[in-house]
């Protein structure tokens, strides 16, 4: 039985676990491979590595284009555009993760450290985004009003830029920075992005308790977090003895896109059971409907007449 070693400031244990985007940039000169990963596949004269994972990352790219569809068909709904920002992010970040961890840009690569900073980067708005999102329901600022979406723009932008750039300072030992002691990135990989999606689940709760009459949006809140720690419990500690247990068919990695996919979805069904959309339109147009076919019937009466 493999152990896990979780290491403070480091990813060596972890990486050793689970082969993270980042991992063949960490610890040493050539990174740090898995003890145990899923095997590769030859397509089209390309070696694709973790085939399951690809498959899990093309379904969640078709549900997530599914979700902002549906967002944005919600026109008069609280936060649309807002939400639909969180969505569009994630979508790219597990795009840009699918090349990355398929062998699609090559850890060989020159490019593959600008691509990762750029993933990390993604990750960090992503949960940023989502914390933002958290206060939309609290009307601290009207919801789609310029000033609203700007500032979720801007600051998403800025926490791109900013770890983008720490990523790419600790790939290359630049300054203070070293993929040998990455504990900026570690900080931010960890605690600045838990801390936020802990700030969002609270902050849900607390809008669902004093400002809802119905309850139910708690559940979708309570299988959000369940299956977002449970991709984090299998990616982290359990991917090693998974992996052996399926003949290294698919290691943690699978199971923690799918299982962020579950959690992504399930924020989709929160947002959708605590938005209302207002059918005031919808009202009116089948009120002119029926309007129209009544004249069309006096018409028809007056010729036979």
């Amino acid at each position: 039985m493999v152990q896990f070693k979780f290491q403070l400031f480091k990813f060596d244990g972890i990486c050793q676990t689970v082969a993270l985007t980042l991992c063949p940039l960490m610890g040493k000169f050539d990174g740090i491979e898995p003890m145990c990963y899923s095997r590769n596949v030859e397509f089209a004269g390309l070696l694709v590595f973790q085939p399951a994972t690809l498959m899990m990352d093309l379904g969640a790219l078709c549900m997530t284009s599914v979700m902002i569809y549906h967002v944005k068909t919600k026109y008069t709904a609280v936060g649309r555009k807002e939400i639909a920002m969180f969505f569009q992010l994630y979508l790219v970040t597990i795009f840009l993760e699918m090349l990355l961890v398929t062998n699609i840009i090559p850890t060989a690569s020159i490019l593959y450290p600008f691509f990762t900073a750029a993933h990390l980067g993604l990750l960090s708005a992503c949960f940023w985004c989502l914390m933002l999102n958290g206060f939309v329901g609290f009307q601290f600022a009207e919801d789609g009003t310029p000033i609203s979406l700007w500032s979720i723009r801007i600051t998403s932008f800025l926490v791109f830029f900013i770890v983008g750039f720490i990523a790419m300072a600790t790939f290359s030992n630049l300054g203070p920075f070293s993929y040998t002691s990455p504990g900026a990135l570690w900080i931010i990989f960890f605690l600045v992005n838990g801390s936020m999606f802990l700030v969002y689940t609270v902050s849900q709760i607390i809008l669902v308790a004093y400002t809802l009459d119905d309850r139910w949006p708690l559940g979708d809140i309570a299988f959000g977090t369940i299956f977002f720690v449970s991709g984090l419990v299998v990616m982290f500690i359990f991917s090693v003895a998974l992996c052996e247990q399926v003949k290294h068919y698919f290691d943690g990695l699978f199971f923690g896109s799918m299982f962020n996919l579950l959690a992504v979805m399930m924020i989709y069904k929160y947002w959708d059971s605590i938005t209302k959309e207002d059918l005031e339109f919808s009202i009116d147009s089948k009120h002119q409907a029926w309007e129209i076919q009544a004249l069309l019937k006096e018409d028809e009466e007056v010729v036979c007449h």
